[in-house]
């Protein structure tokens, strides 16, 4: 039996992921989270064979924070992400995590159970079209941005000030700037503005 933890901050998302899975023999609902911190606290003390994680919560936290606290434990669940988002942005932050597996969620029931099994297992479980996404990353001479750069130029696409980045990701306002100055570089860019619309326009942000 596959034991899992459903992690997602919709009640009807989690209900309607239990009721799915019930039909499959082998993978059993052990407990849910509606929060990243809930997640890690269930995988701590439960052990379960692998946790269906959503990327956003609503929260400072994300699902990718959980995933790379929930790798480190002891005795390390697999963490399969389920979410609507696809840009390169979310899936290389999941990845780079720890994530065995990326799935969206308007994936067929059939496919989502066999990514659960194949995750536990020990293997990768990619969605076609996110693994096509990866290969066309590694194969394409576009600027390749660090999953930090990401997270700043999100949090930038965001609105948020250096300070806020600063206390969001737990750096200093000079390694803000810093890694502006990199994205700066690598889109070709010397403005904030310009580098989310330029990110925008290549599909790494949301």
């Amino acid at each position: 039996m596959i034991r899992i933890v459903l992690a997602d901050d919709h009640p009807v998302v989690r209900a309607g992921l239990r009721a799915m899975l019930a039909t499959a023999g082998d993978l059993e609902v052990v407990a849910e989270a509606a929060t990243p911190d809930q997640a890690v606290d269930l995988a701590a003390n439960l052990l379960p064979d692998l946790v269906l994680m959503d990327l956003q919560f609503g929260t400072e936290q994300s699902g990718a924070d959980a995933t790379r606290l929930i790798r480190a434990l002891p005795e390390q669940p697999a963490v399969l992400v389920l979410t609507n988002y696809d840009t390169d942005g979310d899936i290389l932050s999941a990845v780079e995590a720890g994530a065995s597996g990326y799935l969206l969620k308007d994936a067929p029931p059939e496919e989502l159970i066999a990514a659960i099994r194949a995750a536990a297992a020990g293997e990768t479980a990619l969605a076609p079209a996110i693994a096509g996404r990866l290969l066309a990353r590694m194969r394409s001479p576009q600027p390749v941005l660090s999953a930090r750069e990401l997270e700043v130029l999100q949090l930038v696409a965001d609105g948020s000030s250096n300070g806020v980045i600063a206390s969001r990701l737990h750096i200093s306002d000079a390694t803000v700037k810093s890694h502006l100055v990199h994205i700066y570089t690598k889109l070709e860019v010397s403005s904030r503005t310009a580098a989310v619309a330029k990110a925008r326009e290549l599909g790494v942000l949301r």
